[in-house]
């Protein structure tokens, strides 16, 4: 028992010393802010629903902030790939990362823990741009494990995360047909530009019996796309993504919204 109790201080204390590096790294680079924090429960489960960047270097930092403050920690579920690379396994054991099953997820949940799952995925990271289109390709799996769990969808968006790193822009559709045959990450990117970064958690999305999961999903993908049309320059720039950094430059909804860029989501609706 004692070895026991050991190894959980190691991990908590290691995760807070790694917590508060990368809150740093936040504060420093990104002039990092989360809005809406208080939707997030003090205590008890909640699944936290989010659009994935290129890179979900947001999760990292809201993970980490939530750590600090809340002293909660996010667990979160993650591509099977990843679990294949050296030294992963170390990670994923201190901050609770798993490729996750529905029921695994469940589990999660009903032991009164935050989960957070990017329905997008590696597809999104890989293929998503700055016009920030949900592209979910039909997947509930999110929503069966809210409904089984009967817990609330908290809905996140990172403001400017597609400025922060971005795909290289050419031989899409040669990456895309490599990706579907291979299921890793094929598409290069590039970036690390310090540009601002916020992110929102919108308004809980209770629990509700008499939703199917594909409503539900419908119903969690609108809340995501509210946030990206409120708070995303649209198309995402690069150049205004930096003077965000500035106080005198607060960013605006600008240009066409996230559903009439043809998000995935929104034509399945309009259908």
């Amino acid at each position: 028992m004692r070895a026991v109790q050991t190894d959980r201080n190691f991990w908590r204390v290691g995760r807070k010393i790694v917590a508060a590096i990368w809150d740093a790294h936040a504060r420093i680079y990104h002039g990092y802010e989360v809005i809406g924090l208080d939707n997030v429960p003090q205590e008890g489960p909640a699944l936290i629903v989010y659009y994935h960047g290129a890179i979900p270097i947001d999760m990292y930092y809201l993970n980490s902030r939530m750590l600090l403050q809340r002293e909660r920690l996010i667990y979160t579920i993650g591509d099977r790939f990843l679990f294949k690379l050296p030294g992963w396994g170390t990670i994923s054991e201190a901050f609770h990362v798993s490729p996750g099953t529905v029921q695994s997820c469940v589990s999660i949940l009903r032991d009164g823990n935050l989960l957070a799952i990017s329905p997008g995925g590696v597809y999104e990271a890989q293929f998503g741009d700055h016009y920030y289109e949900l592209l979910w390709r039909n997947r509930v799996g999110f929503a069966k494990v809210a409904q089984e769990a009967k817990v609330p969808i908290i809905p996140c968006f990172t403001q400017n995360l597609r400025e922060g790193f971005r795909q290289v822009g050419i031989f899409r559709k040669f990456f895309m047909r490599l990706y579907n045959k291979v299921r890793i990450p094929v598409y290069p990117i590039y970036g690390g530009f310090p540009v601002k970064f916020r992110t929102y958690l919108g308004k809980p999305i209770d629990y509700d019996e008499n939703l199917t999961p594909h409503e539900l999903q419908i119903k969690v993908a609108t809340a995501i796309e509210d946030l990206i049309n409120q708070h995303q320059r649209l198309p995402g720039s690069i150049l205004m993504a930096l003077l965000d950094r500035l106080p005198a430059f607060k960013s605006q909804r600008k240009g066409n919204t996230c559903a009439s860029s043809g998000s995935e989501i929104s034509k399945e609706k309009a259908e």
